[in-house]
């Protein structure tokens, strides 16, 4: 039946929040996004994780695609390619290396610094291994192979002897989950963004 939905009447579904219609809608196009992200980030653990970032996208903001502006795919397509770009910046900015004069410079000013970045990142750390503790074990043990272990989906299918679509299904709801308890949290702690 859904083959037959076309993607106005999928994202129409996907506003309403039926997974069902986003699974449609990303075994319709997870091959052909994922060959557009690969020919930008020329990286296969990189694609698939601009793939996985353009669904989340797709199911949290689907209200923000408006046919009256062209194509679902030209969306889609815009929304890959600005991912991918985002995602090679920060990769380059992790690269870059800082000169050693500059290192020495500014190294005593920047102890302090560090070391509240440092405290911030652990309890960020720690805040999401919260999160990941409320998952189910099975969506663990997929988030944890992917996102800890730097294992693609494929590899997570092969190597657990899972259905590599039970696979794409347990990342989708581990994220959908997570995002809503940080949602949560941000409406606890007042923020509205």
């Amino acid at each position: 039946m859904a083959e037959a939905l076309d993607d106005r009447e999928l994202m129409k579904q996907i506003g309403d929040k039926d997974s069902a219609a986003l699974e449609w809608l990303y075994d319709r196009y997870e091959k052909t996004v994922y060959s557009f992200a690969y020919r930008i980030v020329q990286d296969a653990m990189a694609a698939e994780e601009v793939v996985q970032e353009l669904f989340l996208r797709v199911w949290t903001h689907s209200e923000r695609f408006d046919e009256a502006q062209g194509r679902l795919t030209t969306w889609m397509f815009a929304l890959t390619r600005n991912i991918a770009i985002d995602m090679l910046r920060r990769k380059s900015v992790r690269d870059r290396s800082t000169p050693v004069e500059d290192a020495t410079l500014h190294s005593i000013a920047d102890e302090l610094a560090d070391t509240a970045a440092e405290v911030e990142v652990k309890s960020e750390g720690q805040h999401m291994r919260e999160i990941l503790a409320e998952l189910s074990r099975d969506q663990k043990q997929v988030i944890d192979s992917i996102y800890y272990g730097g294992m693609t989906q494929q590899e997570v299918s092969v190597r657990y002897n899972i259905p590599l679509g039970t696979v794409k299904s347990r990342v989708r709801l581990a994220l959908k989950q997570m995002k809503k308890r940080l949602v949560v949290e941000g409406r606890r702690e007042g923020y509205h963004g």
